[in-house]
Parts: structure tokens; sequence; C-alpha cells
């Protein structure tokens, strides 16, 4: 059976509760979701998971609804399962060194049939008295990426496949909604549904205004027949879009990256033309893609939240989509 409900034109990601880039105290956290609740339009949702701060998004979250008097039927909460949080026991986490702040915790990940159910039992105690309604295994795509060989490979997809029968089962008995998968490889996404029977998806990185693969597109549109509904996260590669200097979670450079940074520049030059925020020209071109019902969107600055949140209800010009094409910043061979 198909998701039961649409999902909002945004979704309010979290990694920025688990410290990402910089560690924020609880009150600056709280306010972050304090905002977001405020300027959602309908029931907030917010996409959260084990491995953002080693599950410190999770237990930030459940902190901050309850100080705020959320009641658990007032907001729908998204956890994407396969990280479980253990003692740290080196200087700094293993499992993204360098990329969450003042954690104390280290993430393993555990892909398998009792270790996506353990993933959710750990994810709920830490979220406190809000359940997700809706689950999905993280990060598959690194997890076969870690493989040795083809066997190993081969061993790996089948621990995935068991981790959606642990999901199947949790959404047979009612304990949870909706099924669905997060991915930074969006062909790894494609790979999955068509052996695991999805609600939605959530594709990270992969369908940008800078990053659109034309074959991406037509998987899109095979989901949307299907009526798997599509959340694009990550629109603005870690931020690069609109200005910062990590691209996809990493610190890039004008002299190492020079490709990027030369694209970023016209795409600055054309959205000053036009007189168009760069962030809405990210999110508008994101939204408006085959069976994208959803923007992910996650911010550290409270104050934001509600800019960020009009940019999904704000047009773009058409004209500017046509110089972008004409540019050849944007790939001509999709729909815009």
């Amino acid at each position: 059976m198909a998701i039961q409900f649409k999902l909002p034109a945004v979704i309010y990601g979290t990694s920025g509760l688990g410290n990402l880039f910089t560690a924020l105290d609880m009150q600056h956290k709280k306010s972050i979701v304090e905002q977001c609740i405020q300027h959602c339009k309908g029931m907030p949702v917010f996409d959260t998971a084990g491995k953002y701060g080693a599950g410190l998004a999770l237990q930030s979250l459940g902190e901050c609804l309850k100080q705020l008097g959320i009641s658990p039927d007032e907001v729908m909460i998204s956890n994407k399962l396969g990280w479980l949080q253990v003692p740290l026991e080196t200087p700094e986490p293993t499992f993204e060194p360098g990329v969450w702040k003042d954690i104390r915790h280290d993430a393993v990940q555990k892909i398998s049939y009792e270790g996506i159910l353990e993933c959710f039992e750990q994810g709920n105690q830490l979220l406190g008295d809000y359940i997700p309604q809706m689950v999905s295994v993280h990060d598959p795509d690194e997890y076969l990426d870690a493989a040795l060989n083809a066997d190993d490979y081969e061993k790996r997809y089948a621990d995935i496949l068991d981790a959606y029968v642990a999901l199947a089962e949790l959404k047979a008995k009612g304990l949870v909604k909706a099924i669905g998968v997060g991915a930074k490889q969006w062909k790894v996404v494609q790979m999955i549904s068509n052996d695991v029977k999805l609600d939605w998806v959530m594709i990270a990185n992969s369908y940008t205004i800078k990053s659109h693969p034309h074959e991406l597109y037509v998987f899109m549109e095979e989901l949307e027949r299907k009526g798997v509904q599509v959340i694009n996260s990550a629109v603005f590669h870690s931020g690069f879009l609109t200005g910062s200097d990590y691209y996809d979670y990493r610190k890039v450079s004008a002299e190492t990256d020079e490709e990027l940074f030369n694209w970023r520049k016209s795409f600055f030059e054309i959205c000053s033309d036009f007189d168009i925020n760069p962030a809405l020209a990210c999110v508008q071109f994101a939204l408006n893609a085959p069976g994208v019902v959803s923007i992910a969107l996650n911010t550290t600055n409270p104050t934001r939240v509600k800019s960020n949140t009009d940019l999904v209800y704000q047009p773009l010009n058409e004209d500017f989509l046509t110089v972008m094409v004409s540019k050849g910043l944007i790939n001509s061979t999709i729909k815009i």
C-alpha cells in the first residue's frame, strides 16, 4: 500500500542539531525547532538520523519538541536508520572525522535485519516521547562502497534487503506509516526501488541546479508514475551554491576545484542580472522536478528558517532558466 499522506513542500533537516560543522547550545537548537514549527504550512516534518552527531540530533530534537510543548501527534518525524550510537573511544569520532563538532559518542553502521531494528529502538529511546512515522535505510550506498570484493558486495546488498524486511514488518504492525530510502548515490536508490516497495525516496546532492543527469531525470519520472514521493535534499551542495567553502561535505578551494568555482561565479552573475537570490534558484529548480514533492532544508540559524521556507512558494523567472541553459549551466536535455 502506498503512503497515505502527502508530504509538505518543506521538510526540515536536523543535521545542525547534531552539530554539523559547528557546535550549538540547546537554547539555539530550541530556537531553530521553534521557528520550523512556527513557519511550516501544515504539520511540521523533521528529517533526522542516528548518523547526525552520532545520535545527538535525535536526542536534541526530542528534547526541543518536549520543551516547546509539542505533542507527538502534532509533528511527523522521519528517521533514517542504519547508524548506531556507540561510546567514543578515540579523540574524535571515527565515522566522519572533522564533520561533527563537540560530540560525545561515535557511530557504527549496522545494516541487517537485526541491526536496523536495533537502530529503530535506539532512535526511539533518544527521541523520547516521539516515535518516527517514516523510516528508511540510511546510506546504503556507503555500506555497499565498503565491500571488499564482488561476493562481499552481494552479501551487503542482501543485508540491505533484510533490513527492509524488518522495516516492512514494522509497517505491517502499524508501528510506522511509511518506508523509504535515503542515499547520496541515486543509482543505489534505483537498484533498491527495483527490489523493495517504497513509499518515498530521498536523494541528496543528486538532482540540483548544478548537477542533474538526464538518466536521473528519467528515473524520477518513473518514480512519479509509481506514486513514490521524492524528497530532494542537499540542494545547495553543503552550502557551496549559496557561498560557502564546503561542497558535498568537503572543504574546497579555487586552486583545487577551479571548475566548481567557475560554475558558481557564472551562476552568481546570472542571478545578479535577474535580481534573483541564488538560494531561490536552487530550491525552485530542485522542487520543480519529476516526482519531487518536498525539499529538505537545513539551517543552523533560526532567523533564516522563515526565509528558507518562503523559498518554496516563490516562482522563478523562466527567462533566468533559459539563460542558464544558453550558458551551459543547465543540461539542455531535461525539461525545465
